[in-house]
Order: structure tokens, then sequence, then C-alpha cells
């Protein structure tokens, strides 16, 4: 008689006999191994919850990468902005910890005599970093260099980068998260937006501020506009970006950062506000599009990629997201049309690297909601990844909060993991160390596409039902890592 895995399973686990299972794609809908002291039972966490949509979560003992629970662990869902670490991973093997983006001033000419005989070129290597400080300095290294007056052009390049004009189509005009991504970038590609009311106008900035300057910029201009909705509204006009804004939400005063769409013409408009306090003036910028060629005048560096992983991990920037990933696949060999094209490069080398098979991105910032992974997938990669070091020392400390969501004064045991969050997802994966020193690494994702695909492209910054939405998946996400922590002493 031919017995069957099932029979030899059963009759193993009658006699009293535990095996380890294999974390793999084909991870079991429930827990495999019931609890033996649990403080909630799972399912209840989950119907107390009342999120609705999918819920999927997996578990994993480090030490062997066996999986302990699972639930709706081979679902594909949005991983919002964890597959940040998808990204970190991606960037580390293709950069190096080391790399460092350039952002160069280059001269197609000769200097003489305090003249640029030729082209002054600003050229973006993809900083996603860089501020209106670093841009400063360049400019204040070319009058320091004797450099009085150009007789060419100005122009910016940024072609290191196909040029996106936003990361995701469905999000709010006014979102400063969702900007556009080149090889010029500035201030996170957003421009500041101030407003104070003097009698019964209002005084309107728009410039590329930072701790010790504010260029005012030409390139975006807003408009106070008599109506109740939208609050924004965007549209491009003759090569400028025209904001409108309702009146009645404004105010006495204010600001906020909108994003830029012409990253390169932003970026270069500062440099020439910049240079001018120096006494340089140049003529207004101009793009190009061949690489430029010539003596470099000055150039700054950002900070080394691990470091900007770190923040990108912490704060959750999606700029710098996608900027590494796009030079990822640059360095790859490969250089993408779109977003959506370098997405499914690191999708196909996810899959290679870490068994990702149901991995699919078409962005690197998590932003897209059109991206998918199974929980599975998701926490094996956190597995993996482990036993080369990379991820772990790059995640933040998760904050534990009380019932009204003030941060708890002392966690009750390590966690370090990365969240996501769009309209009506709500995810979060990591590492975690249980009471007794256990590790484990964990995948938790809550998805209502439904609800979600009924306030997407609505021009509020938080559409109704997503605050209370978000708070009940986090504190879901919660009682579940104080359930492991206690079950897997």
């Amino acid at each position: 008689m031919r017995l069957r895995r099932r029979d030899v399973l059963t009759a193993l686990a009658g006699a009293g006999v535990t095996l380890a299972l294999p974390a793999c794609a084909n991870a079991p809908e429930r827990s495999l191994i019931p609890p033996a002291r649990p403080a909630q039972a799972a399912d209840a966490i989950v119907s107390r919850a009342g999120l609705g949509g999918d819920i999927a979560y997996t578990l994993l003992d480090m030490s062997r990468g066996t999986l302990l629970e699972g639930r709706g662990a081979n679902t594909g869902l949005p991983p919002a902005s964890v597959g940040k670490t998808i990204t970190a991973l991606y960037a580390l093997e293709h950069l190096g910890p080391r790399f460092r983006f350039s952002t160069r001033v280059h001269a197609t000419g000769p200097v003489q005599d305090g003249v640029l005989r030729g082209d002054l070129v600003l050229a973006g290597g993809g900083d996603p970093t860089l501020d209106t400080d670093a841009l400063a300095g360049l400019a204040e290294r070319l009058v320091q260099g004797g450099m009085r007056r150009v007789d060419g052009r100005f122009l910016v390049w940024g072609g290191a980068f196909p040029a996106i004009d936003q990361i995701a189509d469905d999000q709010a005009p006014q979102a400063g998260y969702n900007p556009s991504v080149g090889g010029l970038n500035l201030n996170f590609n957003r421009v500041h937006f101030e407003w104070a009311r003097q009698a019964n106008e209002y005084r309107v900035t728009m410039d590329a501020r930072s701790d010790r300057f504010r260029p005012e910029v030409r390139l975006a201009r807003m408009q106070i506009a008599n109506r109740a909705s939208p609050v924004y509204t965007f549209r491009m006009a003759r090569g400028r970006e025209e904001w409108s804004v309702a009146r009645g939400a404004l105010g006495n005063s204010g600001s906020r950062w909108l994003p830029v769409r012409q990253p390169d013409l932003y970026a270069g408009e500062a440099f020439q506000a910049l240079a001018a306090a120096q006494g340089l003036a140049l003529p207004a910028p101009q793009r190009v599009n061949a690489a430029p060629q010539g003596q470099v005048l000055a150039e700054h560096r950002s900070d080394p990629l691990e470091d900007l992983l770190r923040a990108m991990l912490r704060f959750s920037t999606n700029l710098t997201a996608e900027a590494v990933g796009l030079r990822a696949t640059v360095a790859s060999g490969t250089m993408p049309g779109s977003l959506r094209a370098s997405g499914m490069a690191m999708s196909d080398w996810a899959r290679r690297r870490y068994g990702m098979t149901s991995l699919s991105m078409v962005d690197h910032s998590g932003l897209g909601a059109a991206s998918r992974v199974s929980m599975s997938d998701l926490a094996n990669m956190f597995h993996r990844a482990a036993r080369d070091g990379q991820i772990r020392p790059l995640l933040r400390e998760h904050p534990f909060r009380d019932g009204n969501g003030r941060q708890l004064p002392a966690q009750p045991f390590e966690v370090l993991a990365k969240t996501g969050t769009l309209y009506f997802v709500s995810a979060l994966g990591g590492y975690m160390r249980s009471h007794s020193g256990r590790d484990l690494a964990f995948a938790i994702c809550s998805s209502d596409l439904s609800r979600r695909a009924q306030v997407v492209g609505e021009d509020l910054d938080r559409p109704e039902g997503t605050a209370e939405w978000a708070r009940a998946a986090r504190t879901m996400q919660q009682d579940l890592l104080h359930r492991w922590a206690r079950t897997y002493a």
C-alpha cells in the first residue's frame, strides 16, 4: 500500500513526534502549531479588528526557517512601504553600501579671467537627498573659484534616469509624497507653498526653501480660488506648473510642501537664484538631452548608500526608494523605460535571489497599489536576508502604543520592522524576539481593496474612514505580535 505524506504526518503526530516543516511558497492558510498558552487566539484578534477584505500573515522561526503560524499566507497583497525593504536589498547588492550619488557642475568651455567661454551644465546623478543647502554650496564653489560670468547657456541635465512625472497616478494632486522622479532632484521634488492673510487677500510664496535659503521659483504658481471644493487643482500650462487652492481651506496662515513635476528645471531655477545671490548671474535654465562633457567645476556627493537606506526605511521617503531602485537597475545593465519596468526588473531579481515567486512590484517604494507579494514570500525574504546581515541593522525599533495611541515608555519585547500604509492597506514586516529570546521573522498585511477603490482619486488628504481603519489594523498587528512573543517563548 502506498502511504501519502499526510498519512505519515498524522501517524507521527499521534506518536508524539513533531516535525520542523520548511517555510515555502505553499504555506497553510491557518496555523500548523496550536499555541501552548496564547494570551489571545489569533482568530479572535483578527475578528475583533473588524477590518474586512483580506488579512494575511506568516510567522517563521529564524533558527530553522520553519513555519510557526500562517493565515492567507499565499495571497498576493500590496506590500505598501514594506516593499522598500526589497528595494534596500536590491540596491545594496547592485551598488554596495558605500555607493554615493554625485551632482556636478560642468563647463563646456574654458574659464578665462572669470568668464566661462561656453555653457554651464548642472548635471544630476539621481541623488534623492539633494537639498537647497547643497545646491548653494555648488554655487559658492563656482564663485570662490573665480567665476564671474557665463557667456553661454545655463543647462540642466536629468538624463541619468527616465523622466517620471509622478510615482502613482491615483493620489490627490497635492500629495507631497507622490512627486516626480528624475536624474536631477531637489528637496525631495517638492516646492514650499506658504500663505498669510493680509486684510481680505492672501500673500502667497512658492520657494525652494531650506534652513538657510529661500530662493523663489517661477516654475510653480498658485492661485486662490473662490470655491468650496476641490481643495487643490493642478495643471501644466505653457511649461508652468499651475496650482489653485480653495480660499476657504486656508485659514489665516500656513504652509505645506507640494509635489514638483519638472524637477530638473526646478533645481535649475533654484540654482540660478542661489548663484545670483553670490554675484554670478545666469540665464534661465534650459534642458539638455545629451550627457554633459567638459571640465567638472564643482561636485556634491550624497551620504553613503547604507545611510540613505537607513533614513529611507525610518522615514519611508518614496523618492529615495525610487531613485536607489532605478540606479540599481541601471547598474545591473538595463536603462529602464519606466518605473514599472524597473520594478519588474527588481521583482525578477528577488525571485532569483530570495525565491519570491509571488512578487510583482510596479515601483520601488510600494506607493503603487498594483504591487503584489504574499506574506509567505515576504517573511521568507526577511529570514534569508538575515543570513547576510544587511537589512536587519537598517530597520528601526517598532514602537508599541497604548489604547490612546501614545508610545509606551518601555518596549515589552524587541521588534525591528518596516511599516507600510496606503488607504485601506496596512502592512508590517521584519524581526521580533520573544520573551525567552527566540528570534522570529514575520510579515502581516491587511487589505480592503474594494473600500480603497471608493476613495482613490479624491482630492482629500485623508478620505473618510481611512484613519479609523488604519488604527484598527495597527492594533491588530500589535496584538498579534504580543501573542507570538508569549506563545513562542
